[in-house]
């Protein structure tokens, strides 16, 4: 009766004789290499592998290089613009401060007044009041506005070098508070400033603010 031998045993038998049956047989080791390629790739097919993958990666390192001199070309671009505004800007105080001879806030606002005077023939009253209730400022405190009555119309001006989002709102606090304090509306609110950013532009022209960035372009009342 023959006797049955188990897998494992099997195994074990070719392990055990397999050395010596290559010695034996080299033809044996060919077959088995042929056997062992179609489930492992050989040495060559490994190394083959392993240089498409230092490529791939190369190129990746390419690819991602090529991105980043791109967005720091863009991001240069960007400053080279930011630059040139703040340059644009610079010169635009500059050059009133040159054709004014402006030195400061006070004499800015004097010199806007005077071309209104000179430009529409108006009176260009500066009011300075008492806020004792903190309405403006939240705190009490001298509220100054530049106030034009011509022809009945009553008209007030912020004459300013610049202007923020929060001058805007002060601003028209301001002209709410003359109109509670002297019982009477305001028909023109206007800011003439050569520096008015984004964000108080919107903020002016959602108030009904008129925006203008010289005395110049301020258009008369009839």
């Amino acid at each position: 009766m023959t006797e049955l031998v188990t897998e494992e045993e099997l195994i074990r038998s070719i392990r055990d004789h397999l050395p010596q049956l290559l010695r034996n047989d080299p033809s044996l080791g060919d077959y088995i290499l042929s056997v062992t390629r179609e489930h492992f790739p050989s040495k060559v097919e490994t190394e083959d592998r392993f240089t498409r993958m230092l490529n791939e990666l190369a190129r990746d390192r390419e690819a991602q290089s090529r991105k980043w001199d791109e967005q720091n070309r863009k991001w240069e671009e960007s400053n080279r613009r930011f630059d040139a505004t703040n340059r644009r800007i610079d010169r635009s105080i500059g050059a009133l401060g040159s054709r004014w001879s402006i030195q400061s806030e006070r004499a800015f606002r004097d010199v806007l007044a005077a071309i209104l005077v000179e430009s529409f023939g108006v009176e260009v009253i500066n009011a300075n009041e008492l806020d004792d209730e903190g309405e403006v400022f939240g705190q009490p405190d001298q509220v100054e506005l530049d106030v034009i009555i011509k022809n009945g119309l009553l008209i007030l001006c912020e004459l300013k070098s610049s202007m923020s989002k929060s001058d805007m709102h002060t601003f028209e606090r301001k002209v709410r508070f003359y109109e509670r304090r002297h019982k009477r509306q305001v028909t023109r609110m206007i800011v003439v400033s050569p520096m008015i950013d984004d964000r108080a532009r919107r903020v002016g022209e959602q108030l009904g603010i008129e925006l203008y960035p010289d005395a110049l372009d301020v258009p008369a009342s009839e």
